[in-house]
């Protein structure tokens, strides 16, 4: 299992950047977000893209974290600018995170507790620089899973883009008919 825990999020400030947290989430292979405050708005709209696009992705708000990080048996991975610079990271460390049969990658969304640095196996960073939690996860899972989520298809959603060099062709599988375009009918 592969989850990832979004923590100190604001629904009335963070919606924009959490959401991009789940899709990146789910994009990249994660089964389920976990978000520590509740936000039902947020579940409905990746439920929605879920529904759309297919897959089996999950989002769970108000989850207490504290808890969950005290009581996890998974490898618990915080994404912090001040982590391990995974650019010095050796196949072995990889292939270990790999092998866990749950991983739970936190990032945070205000300044995080310093009792999750002790909670965390491993305080893991993208760059030791300010940089994007969005852009942080995804070079994380996309490395984690040595790319692989990028090529998988996501079964049972109605919608289906089909790649193009140019433009933009979507087929809706229920109807078997093409969406206009500009993909009228779906919007996060």
């Amino acid at each position: 299992m592969l989850e990832v825990l979004r923590i100190g999020h604001r629904p009335d400030r963070d919606k924009r950047m959490t959401t991009h947290v789940c899709l990146t989430a789910r994009a990249l292979g994660a089964d389920r977000a976990l978000v520590d405050t509740a936000d039902r708005a947020l579940e409905r709209r990746l439920g929605k893209v879920t529904e759309s696009f297919g897959g089996a992705f999950e989002v769970k708000t108000g989850v207490k974290w504290r808890p969950l990080l005290k009581a996890t048996d998974a490898t618990v991975v915080h994404l912090t600018m001040y982590g391990e610079n995974i650019a010095t990271w050796e196949g072995p460390r990889w292939e270990a995170l790999r092998r866990s049969p749950h991983v739970i990658v936190v990032v945070g969304s205000t300044k995080v507790p310093g009792e999750l640095y002790e909670l965390a196996d491993v305080n893991a960073a993208v760059g030791n620089q300010p940089h994007s939690e969005v852009a942080a996860l995804a070079i994380f899972l996309y490395l984690l899973q040595s790319g692989d989520a990028l090529r998988r298809e996501m079964a049972g959603g109605r919608l289906k883009i089909i790649p193009q060099e140019r433009g933009k062709r979507v087929l809706d599988l229920v109807q078997f008919g093409e969406v206009t375009p500009d993909g009228e009918g779906f919007e996060l």
